[in-house]
């Protein structure tokens, strides 16, 4: 893998793999998951090679994750670290198998992710984008802009009480959880402004409906991957 190193930009680039990298990005709310879970089912009617993987799920790490996080024990270094030792495991034994085999990975969040919130919480760029350099970057990243009120209210609505590094209370912004969180959000929706400026996002309105949305994500897909190149093949075996 030939990584480019820039001086602004978070991606590495050079991959030859026959797959095709799908990620989704945006602020809690934006309503992505719904997105690229509809997108996946889309692809899966076709007949195409998919593979769907999210964000913070490695069975590996996930319990050590959640035990620091219970216990209140991750500052903002450690917390990078464990986030970005999930990520390497799902990455080596998932995604890019997957994607040598020839399939098409839709990620829930990548490592963009990663670079917003932990810059957010005071870790350096340069070092969180050495952390994530040997991950392959994505052939289509798309962010789900929606104004932060309402990926706020979206959250707050629906969900009865915040999780404590989830609100940023980590961090110290106020000892009030709801707005401790939207201050986090705010300086992570301000990284990825940041970041749109920076790398080859396409931006869907996230405050169109879900039918608008889809039928973009499925026109910009369509338009920039050969699906009938991912389609499953399958054998047809004849009696002599």
């Amino acid at each position: 893998m030939k990584i480019i190193e820039t001086e602004n930009k978070v991606s590495v680039n050079g991959s030859t793999w026959k797959g095709k990298l799908i990620a989704v990005e945006g602020l809690d709310g934006s309503g992505k998951s719904t997105q690229v879970y509809l997108l996946k089912k889309w692809l899966e009617y076709q007949n195409i090679k998919v593979f769907f993987t999210e964000w913070n799920s490695s069975v590996i790490v996930k319990s050590a994750t959640s035990k620091g996080k219970k216990r209140k024990l991750l500052t903002p270094t450690t917390f990078s670290l464990i986030h970005a030792t999930d990520f390497a495991d799902r990455y080596e034994r998932q995604i890019r198998s997957l994607l040598k085999g020839g399939y098409i990975v839709l990620a829930d969040r990548y490592f963009y992710t990663a670079f917003v919130r932990d810059v957010t919480r005071g870790c350096h760029k340069d070092w969180v984008r050495n952390l994530y350099s040997f991950a392959q970057a994505p052939d289509i990243t798309l962010f789900f802009d929606v104004p932060l009120s309402v990926a706020l209210d979206r959250i707050l609505a629906g969900r009865p009480q915040l999780k404590y590094f989830e609100a940023g209370m980590d961090m110290n912004f106020s000892s009030d959880k709801d707005e401790s969180f939207r201050i986090f959000q705010g300086k992570i929706y301000q990284q990825y402004q940041q970041l749109l400026k920076e790398e080859k996002f396409t931006v869907i309105d996230a405050s169109l409906s879900i039918e608008e949305q889809q039928q973009q994500l499925r026109s910009i897909v369509s338009s920039q991957i050969d699906l009938e190149h991912y389609k499953k093949r399958t054998s047809i075996w004849r009696e002599p």
